[in-house]
């Protein structure tokens, strides 16, 4: 079982702690348990309750009346609510307490609805990332462990894996070659991008994570592709990142070049004039609209 301080739930829920100390103090909405040494804690039970208790408040729900309610009462209509609410922060609120709970199945359901109402392109942009956003804030203040996010990033990559084998190409389509520095372990992104080109029509080769210069001039020289494209959001632990940005230059045969990710915007770059600067998913959005594509 795991046990939460009051800013864990702060951090969680979005409510401040003041608000949690108001609602356990004057409606007796949340007990806390205490330590041998009388110190305050929080349990699971009590985190899936205050989820409960925000999501029926944001809805109208007076917190008079919530008070007036059983914790049965408040975990079932706070369920109904978030079944059917459109609103991406119920079901980001949703997410994270299935990730806490590592209960696939209810992390399944809030994506499958969403993706049902909306395209999986929106639910990854509109819920997903902003979900990712939340716990990678989490993960950097302890108030989750690493099994979470490797429990929450395998089953993205699923999804996306998915998504991308149903994204069929065009023909006469610009060609895409993709992959990950050696040392860059943040995958999902170059993932999802796939899924955009792919999903835009483009052919796309997908080297993977982990890719040596020496094999992405391999790979260019065989395909030939009209753009290359990496995601770096982890410092490189062996090179300057002009050194590396000038060393793919020379190795992608004049293909376009184009870099996303926290590294490239870090400090000032040299950038030949065959390379772009793409800021994030909606630099690639906005990079991707103005590609004409004849599709077949």
């Amino acid at each position: 079982m795991a046990i939460y301080s009051i800013r864990d739930l702060e951090k969680l829920t979005g409510i401040k702690a003041h608000t949690i100390r108001i609602w356990e103090q004057r409606y007796g909405l949340i007990t806390p348990a205490r330590t041998e040494t009388n110190i305050r804690y929080y349990t699971d039970e009590n985190l899936r309750h205050l989820f409960n208790i925000a999501l029926l408040n944001r809805n109208g729900l007076k917190i008079s009346k919530l008070a007036q309610m059983t914790p049965e009462e408040i975990a079932s209509k706070g369920a109904a609510i978030a079944q059917n609410n459109p609103n991406p922060n119920a079901q980001i609120d949703s997410l994270t307490l299935a990730m806490i709970d590592l209960n696939e199945a209810a992390f399944e359901r809030v994506f499958v609805e969403y993706v049902g109402f909306n395209g999986f392109e929106r639910a990854m942009l509109e819920l997903v990332y902003p979900f990712l956003d939340k716990l990678r804030l989490l993960w950097l203040t302890n108030s989750i462990s690493p099994a979470h996010e490797k429990f929450v990033g395998q089953i993205i990559r699923r999804k996306l894996m998915v998504a991308v084998d149903k994204a069929l190409p065009g023909i006469d389509t610009p060609v895409f070659l993709l992959y990950s520095p050696e040392g860059e372990t943040q995958e999902l992104t170059l993932l999802f991008i796939q899924y955009l080109l792919r999903s835009r029509g483009m052919r796309v080769s997908y080297l993977g994570a982990n890719v040596a210069i020496g094999d992405l001039r391999d790979a260019c020289h065989a395909l030939k592709p009209d753009y290359v494209f990496t995601n770096l959001q982890e410092p490189l632990p062996r090179h300057p990142i002009q050194t590396y940005v000038d060393n793919v230059v020379q190795s992608i045969n004049g293909s376009g070049l184009l870099l996303t990710g926290h590294q490239f915007f870090v400090g000032p770059l040299k950038i030949p004039a065959n390379v772009m600067l793409l800021n994030g998913l909606s630099g690639t959005l906005q990079f991707l609209d103005s590609l004409k594509v004849k599709r077949s």
